[in-house]
């Protein structure tokens, strides 16, 4: 075969699969709208958000129009598009041996060369150099040897292996009490991501496994009115919890509902697939509780958006180091301009509503962190590398906005928002807590502005 014929037979593929790729994402809209199903359901989703004071039009129109874009590009920054994951812990609770469907599950993993500049060196402590040691050495030394020999003014300084380890310990247990999540452990087995080569999608994983997971999760995790069973919790029935549990299983809730948006058209081809958008939440398959589930999506968001509000001073404060100064400027602006947007968001989620009433209160605070570090511990669990890689992103994003939110270590300002003085007694957050978060609410309002999309291919 020639040259030119191979080249006119290449072209013909490719036309081909342009074709295909066109067609495939009106051709689910065009089957359902030219069907006799009633389309009318979307309708429904609108009006207030449960647990807020916000609305559905007043979030479409803030994060379609201002978040949405802002979001994207920040995402898509050096700093953000780096994730730290551990995707070979096993799963503590039951042995999975299962596959995914799809050669899309599998996740690339960065190579050093790779990598920012920045997140090559290595972690420095918020103090660089021990002061007993500086102020021990020169004329001072002499000085306070000789103040040493009065054994009155002798204190003994020695402490135990023993007793050393015992701080460790209770440093550790301190830690861990503003701990919503696991975070990625430093054991060697946690690798760098970069999200922009491994994007979410649909995989192929379901069935028997991917249901044990969300089954485990909602009926061992989220709390549940008196005799209820059934894995999801009707709408109407939740009012027979008070407002932390109902809260509790809106955001598992939302999670779930963010995870079915990964939709594919055709093999090969992503984009809107409405008969599928129909399927997971359409009244005729759901029971009529598709739209509530979409609502609880809404409800995560305004959470996830209410905690980075309130931590806008600390996040300011970030340099966003990747050791590229014109991007790492760049990131810098695009952050602070973000954050000013969502400053002027009026309605927001009031974290200050919950976990009132004294001791009773705080013992279900707890229960709230250990169900939740419980869920981030069941993502291990999930047997599709792509899906437990932003599995355990979102959730670590949610767990950092819990943590955000609840913590005990959150001291306020004036202005409602956290204390930008750092130091012990005051919460600070790690770089893969502010990339998971930066990245689980980018994922959130991705689904809220395809959510537009299907109107439209509904209608």
């Amino acid at each position: 075969m020639s040259l030119r014929s191979v080249n006119c037979l290449l072209m013909l593929v490719v036309n081909f699969c342009l074709y295909m790729s066109v067609l495939c994402l009106f051709s689910s809209s065009s089957s359902i709208v030219n069907s006799h199903i009633d389309n009318s359901w979307l309708n429904e989703l609108k009006g207030n958000i449960d647990e807020t004071n916000s609305t559905v039009e007043i979030v479409d129109k803030f994060n379609n129009y201002q978040i949405y874009p802002r979001i994207i590009s920040i995402v898509s920054k050096d700093y953000f598009k780096f994730f730290k994951v551990n995707l070979r812990r096993t799963c503590p609770f039951w042995s999975d041996d299962s596959k995914c469907a799809m050669r899309y599950c599998q996740v690339e993993s960065c190579q050093l060369d790779d990598l920012p500049i920045g997140l090559k060196s290595s972690r420095h402590s918020l103090i660089d150099e021990d002061m007993s040691i500086k102020y021990m050495e020169g004329p001072q030394q002499q000085e306070c040897e000789e103040a040493m020999q009065d054994e009155l003014g002798y204190i003994n300084t020695t402490i135990s292996a023993a007793a050393m380890e015992d701080f460790a310990l209770w440093q550790a247990h301190d830690d861990i009490q503003d701990m919503y999540c696991t975070l990625p452990d430093d054991d060697g087995e946690a690798e760098y991501v970069d999200l922009s080569l491994n994007p979410e999608r649909y995989t192929g994983y379901k069935g028997p496994s991917a249901n044990r997971v969300w089954n485990t999760i909602y009926r061992e995790n989220c709390f549940r009115p008196n005799n209820i069973f059934e894995v999801y919790i009707i709408s109407a029935k939740l009012t027979g919890m008070c407002l932390e549990k109902r809260a509790f299983y809106r955001a598992i809730s939302g999670l779930h509902t963010r995870s079915t948006f990964l939709n594919p058209c055709g093999t090969g081809f992503w984009g809107p697939n409405a008969e599928e958008f129909e399927r997971k939440f359409g009244p005729k398959y759901t029971k009529g509780e598709g739209t509530q589930w979409l609502r609880n999506l809404y409800f995560l968001y305004l959470v996830e958006l209410r905690a980075l509000q309130k931590a806008a001073p600390l996040l300011k404060q970030v340099e966003y180091y990747t050791g590229n100064d014109k991007e790492d400027e760049a990131t810098r602006l695009a952050v602070h301009n973000f954050l000013g947007i969502i400053k002027k968001f009026p309605h927001q989620f009031n974290e200050h509503t919950m976990f009132l009433g004294g001791q009773q209160a705080q013992k279900l605070k707890e229960e709230f962190r250990l169900h939740f570090r419980n869920v981030s511990t069941i993502m291990d669990c999930v047997g599709c590398d792509k899906c437990k890689l932003w599995g355990k992103l979102q959730v670590q994003g949610l767990g950092t906005a819990l943590k955000i939110l609840f913590s005990n270590k959150a001291r306020m300002n004036g202005y409602n928002e956290l204390s930008t003085t750092v130091n012990k007694h005051t919460l600070q957050l790690e770089r893969s807590e502010i990339v998971a978060l930066f990245n689980a609410f980018g994922r959130l309002s991705t689904s809220i502005y395809e959510i537009e999309k299907f109107r439209k291919l509904l209608r």
